[in-house]
């Protein structure tokens, strides 16, 4: 009876993981096919845009922040959050682990250069989410509670007609499993395993069992957050983003000082290594370029559909200037946060190491700051964390209410937490994979939409900035 027993769990365990990589498997010939179809809508439509746009957003560059310290905020406006909220709970989804662990294992598939993409993909996306962006003020709707909404699915079923509204439902499909915070859950268990639980001799649980136990601590305190809706996430978001970004800066800031003679060439390796057309990434030179373009999306997800969902939210009748806003996104989480990142990996040597994820980033700040940093680290990535499960969850919550009401919307919360316990015992390939899948799946039904619809951006623009010169 005993062996009965005993042969089944290990016929059990056998199944699950042949499961297991025959989802990873079937995933990635799935990321294989959507490939070229993500890339030419995400940077061909996105330098069509900065044409079309004249290079609008980075022109009013001051202005984008003049409107996100208040300045022009409008009391009256329908929406339930500012303006700034809605930057902050936005740049909290992609302030995170992404820009941490996310950045290593873009090196660590194609090497220094593929940074030199990651800053072009960023560069067109604060165009992308100033149109997308605009456009989620532009068309809001409401749903099935009569509550204001905006997002990716209301600008496509109003802005092109009820004929377009299969791509709204294969865009909040997609988004069910894009907007999990399973990435997030993986590499805080992994930070966590690499720091915490070697100097740990009290409890002896074994890896699997912490992995299990990190899982749902992480889903308890999301919990405490999310279920209290959109105005908590924001509240909470505006308090914990800025400073943990901050934090972070000054970490990256203290490291490229005590190592000042190797930031130039660390850059210099990474324009360099741009243009390296004999790469071993599989793809050649151009699947160097596809990494840096999934990698910066998963950074800043512009072109993705994800910000607009929040700023839609936002107590503004102006959709340009909530546009302008949104623009910021990209420019702090790619342009500041993930070169600084990059650059201390590269200076420190840890990218020369057999790590990935979030053990490279950890290794660099080990070596850098004398043997505290991982702790440090450790510190900045539990925030990162829990701010960026707080507010990814909403984003599912809106997808499913787009496909069936608000009151089902809501159950989402408990699909989101149970995958969190799930992703800190997942392996990193099978979590990456997931997401990357489904953000090229999401980016072609948003960017059609924006591409449709930028005519519409443009007109508003210039009415808007016609007016502000009488002002």
């Amino acid at each position: 009876m005993v062996l009965i027993k005993i042969r089944s769990k290990v016929y059990f365990k056998i199944n699950t993981f042949e499961a297991v990589e025959v989802i990873n498997d079937f995933l990635v010939q799935a990321i294989s096919g959507t490939e070229w179809p993500m890339f030419i809508l995400l940077i061909g439509g996105g330098l069509f845009l900065v044409i079309q746009s004249k290079m609008l957003p980075y022109r009013f560059f001051g202005h984008a922040i003049a409107i996100t310290a208040g300045k022009y905020d409008d009391k009256d406006a329908k929406g339930d959050v500012s303006s700034l909220q809605a930057l902050s709970a936005a740049v909290a989804a992609t302030v995170g682990l992404g820009n941490i662990s996310g950045v290593a294992i873009a090196i660590h598939d194609g090497g220094p250069g593929v940074v030199f993409w990651i800053w072009m993909t960023a560069l067109i996306g604060m165009c992308i989410k100033f149109y997308s962006c605009s456009l989620a003020i532009m068309f809001r709707g409401h749903d099935s509670d009569g509550k204001l909404q905006g997002g990716p699915m209301f600008y496509i079923t109003q802005g092109l007609g009820t004929k377009a509204k299969p791509l709204a439902v294969f865009f909040s499909i997609a988004g069910l499993f894009g907007f999990l915070g399973v990435f997030t859950a993986n590499q805080f268990t992994e930070t966590f395993m690499s720091v915490v639980q070697p100097n740990t001799t009290l409890f002896d649980l074994g890896d699997y069992n912490w992995k299990l136990t990190i899982g749902f601590l992480l889903a308890i305190l999301s919990s405490f957050v999310i279920f209290g809706g959109l105005t908590k996430i924001a509240k909470v978001a505006t308090a914990i983003v800025p400073f943990m970004v901050m934090v972070y800066l000054v970490a990256v800031i203290v490291v490229m000082v005590l190592n000042a003679p190797k930031v130039i060439p660390s850059l210099k390796l990474i324009i360099s290594e741009a243009w390296n057309f004999k790469t071993v990434v599989t793809g050649g030179f151009w699947g160097l370029v596809i990494i840096g373009v999934r990698r910066a999306m998963f950074s800043n997800e512009a072109g993705l559909g994800s910000a607009p969902m929040y700023h839609g939210q936002s107590k503004n009748r102006e959709p340009i200037r909530e546009g302008l806003v949104a623009m910021l996104g990209p420019f702090i989480d790619t342009i500041l946060v993930c070169t600084f990142t990059a650059v201390v990996i590269i200076l420190s040597g840890a990218y020369l190491e057999d790590t990935n994820g979030i053990v490279m980033t950890l290794q660099a700040f080990r070596s850098t700051l004398y043997g505290v940093g991982d702790d440090l680290l450790m510190v900045i990535v539990t925030a990162f964390a829990l701010s960026t499960l707080f507010t990814y969850s909403y984003y599912g919550v809106k997808s499913l209410s787009y496909l069936t009401n608000a009151k089902i919307g809501k159950l989402y919360n408990v699909y989101f937490v149970v995958m969190i316990v799930f992703a800190a015992i997942a392996s990193l390939d099978l979590v990456k994979n997931l997401i990357d899948l489904s953000y090229a799946l999401m980016v072609i039904p948003n960017m059609i939409a924006v591409l449709l619809l930028a005519p519409k951006v443009n007109a508003a623009a210039k009415d808007y900035f016609e007016r502000l010169k009488k002002e």
